[in-house]
């Protein structure tokens, strides 16, 4: 088998490959389509099987731009799921700076005091609480 021999034998099994994959394009848009009834879809399907040639060239003929359109509306459906899918797992929980603003207002209006917005804060940030400072003669007594 020679250089050429192999390159055509690529050529021929990329064309089978493109064949295969028309064809199953065209089977799945003609049962994606709501609109065509059974017998429509039954018909379409014969023809594919018993004269594959030309039922995928007149398929695509008659009916390659709403196959389109049926794909692009797919696609549009499975885009807007992911997203809406996305907003309620990522989107429903509140960032770390909402809740620090929502600590600090409640501490603004008296209700929480400064220590506990203090150890809230500090659970929030994953830091250790807040150790209340010393005047400077304090800690000269400490150290000794």
């Amino acid at each position: 088998m020679n250089f050429w021999e192999f390159v055509l034998g690529i050529f021929w099994f990329m064309l089978l490959f493109a064949w295969i994959w028309l064809l199953i394009s065209i089977v799945t848009d003609i049962f994606r389509d709501h609109e065509l009834s059974g017998w429509g879809k039954a018909g379409w399907v014969l023809f594919l099987i018993v004269i594959p040639w030309l039922g995928a060239l007149v398929y695509l003929i008659a009916r390659g731009r709403s196959m389109n359109e049926r794909t692009l509306a797919q696609a549009q459906r499975r885009d807007d799921a992911f997203r809406q899918y996305v907003k309620e797992t990522a989107g429903g929980q509140a960032s770390t700076a909402d809740e620090l603003a929502k600590l600090a207002e409640l501490r603004d209006r008296g209700t929480l005091s400064d220590e506990e917005f203090g150890r809230a804060k500090a659970k929030l940030l994953g830091d250790r609480p807040p150790v209340a400072k010393s005047s400077p003669d304090e800690m000269a007594q400490v150290g000794g």
